[in-house]
């Protein structure tokens, strides 16, 4: 979990530096089995750890931190996406939509 808390901390710091190509959106609260499956599906990197899970993604089938979905047990998730995209399930908050550049 340490190396996915320091590639969302980077993520972050680097989105915020670019603002206005990142977007946050709370989504929908899931269960580490529905971040997990949907994380393999989209070829990204699970991580979980005491305080909750989620799944980075390069947004084009690989792992990395340009798409990321963060949940704290018991809340509400967090989608982390390029852009001003607005994810409406956790699979269109993992990759990019299809013809987007890379």
């Amino acid at each position: 979990m340490r190396n996915f808390a320091a590639a969302v901390l980077i993520g972050v710091l680097g989105l915020n530096a670019g603002s206005a190509l990142a977007n946050e959106v709370n989504i929908h609260k899931y269960t580490a089995d529905e971040i997990k499956s949907a994380c393999s599906k989209a070829g990204g990197s699970f991580s979980q750890d005491a305080g909750g899970y989620g799944c980075g993604t390069d947004c084009h089938g690989g792992p990395g931190t340009d798409c990321l979905v963060s949940c704290k047990n018991g809340q509400a998730c967090v989608a982390q996406v390029i852009g001003r995209r607005k994810p409406t399930n956790l699979l269109s908050a993992l990759q990019a939509p299809a013809g987007s550049p890379r």
